[in-house]
């Protein structure tokens, strides 16, 4: 088969969405598959060692963001090398411009159209404008792309959960994100230690957008209640985003400064593994995430994650046994976060069944994306 895989975001990027379609694309090839990824361009020069051809569309820079918005209807270029391609099928990860060119690509060559729903698009609309009113055309606007695809996936319960509640009337097929096993490299743990200044004190992890809709003031909240206890420990941010200063300073208002380690975007995958095996515990508190792939990640190196109780992240956790839940609560954060400097012990425990039963290895999920391309391919 020849798919093409389309994202609003790619690497060097380091998103969820990024990383998931750079999974598909990987182990597609793998499987002997042609595989072409659509995304704006990012950067430029010599990428080296990817096992798929990249073709990209020009791009603007957004204001206070990582990301760029691509523009792809007034380039020439792309569109020559589109016309190139011989494909099968597209798949859109974004209902957006991706999206919209993924629909276009496809109507043009009479093949199928598979979209996947990510993330809580509603709540970005609200956060943004802060208007209920735009939100709701926002989401409209989100169920009529999906309206357009042959077939829609989501990569949790929740998600699908959230697009029906968005107004999406038609099936929704489950198709979880993956993450393979990792060698876990003592190397890694000790570069990332030495270069974060990590020593024998509880380490809490946290890896994704700084951004306040990922919950990350409650962290901080209970980061104080562990402060005023007199407890030791640092907490280390990873990663970038529109309120990465915003987010320093709550922190130091809280009288946090000596507690932080901000590393900023982390593309070094041996540096990011060293992370994840240096923290006693992976804080994950969102409830804007329709799947927590990081979960997975911190998992696979036997690093159990907190996250919140009944959120999309929770739906592979079992209170105490391959992970922790907590309320929504700084209070209750801090209570997990505590037993985790006083009881290393029960901690490693739980990482290691949260390895054994959380992650889902790509290859498997791989051949089942692979099924449902060709069922689609030859209807």
């Amino acid at each position: 088969m020849r798919i093409a895989q389309y994202s609003d975001s790619f690497l060097p990027i380091v998103d969820g969405v990024g990383r998931v379609v750079y999974n598909y694309a990987n182990n597609i090839v793998d499987k002997g598959h042609e595989c072409y990824v659509i995304a704006p361009m990012t950067d430029t020069g010599f990428r080296g060692g990817y096992k798929f051809e990249m073709v990209e569309y020009q791009s603007v820079k957004l204001k206070g963001r990582q990301y760029k918005l691509g523009v792809p209807l007034m380039d020439t270029h792309f569109h020559a090398r589109m016309n190139m391609l011989d494909l099968d099928i597209v798949h859109a990860h974004s209902p957006f411009t991706a999206g919209q060119t993924a629909y276009i690509q496809a109507r043009k060559r009479g093949i199928p159209l598979v979209g996947t729903f990510h993330s809580k698009y509603k709540d970005d609309f609200q956060s943004v404008t802060g208007m209920s009113v735009v939100a709701e055309v926002g989401a409209k606007y989100v169920v009529d792309f999906y309206d357009k695809c042959d077939e829609v996936w989501a990569v949790s319960h929740s998600a699908a959960a959230t697009l029906h509640s968005y107004g999406y009337k038609r099936r929704i097929i489950i198709m979880p994100n993956g993450s393979d096993e990792q060698i876990v490299d003592p190397a890694d743990k000790l570069n990332a230690a030495k270069k974060f200044g990590l020593g024998a004190e509880s380490v809490f992890l946290f890896v994704g957008q700084q951004d306040w809709k990922k919950n990350i003031e409650l962290i901080l909240l209970a980061a104080a209640e562990l402060k005023k206890k007199n407890l030791v420990f640092k907490l280390v941010l990873t990663g970038m985003g529109p309120h990465s200063d915003e987010i320093a300073k709550k922190a130091s208002d809280l009288g946090l400064d000596d507690s932080m380690v901000y590393t900023g975007h982390i593309s070094d995958s041996g540096l990011l593994a060293g992370l994840y095996q240096c923290a006693d515990l992976f804080v994950f508190p969102s409830l804007y995430d329709t799947a927590g792939l990081v979960v997975f990640e911190a998992a696979s190196f036997g690093t159990p994650s907190v996250v919140i109780r009944d959120s999309s992240a929770a739906e592979p956790i079992k209170d105490g046994v391959n992970g922790f839940l907590c309320e929504d609560d700084a209070t209750d954060l801090a209570r997990v976060m505590e037993n985790a400097i006083g009881d290393k012990e029960s901690m490693a425990r739980v990482g290691m069944e949260a390895k054994r039963t959380i992650p889902k290895n790509w290859d498997g999920i791989i051949d089942t994306v692979l099924e449902r391309y060709s069922r689609l391919i030859n209807k």
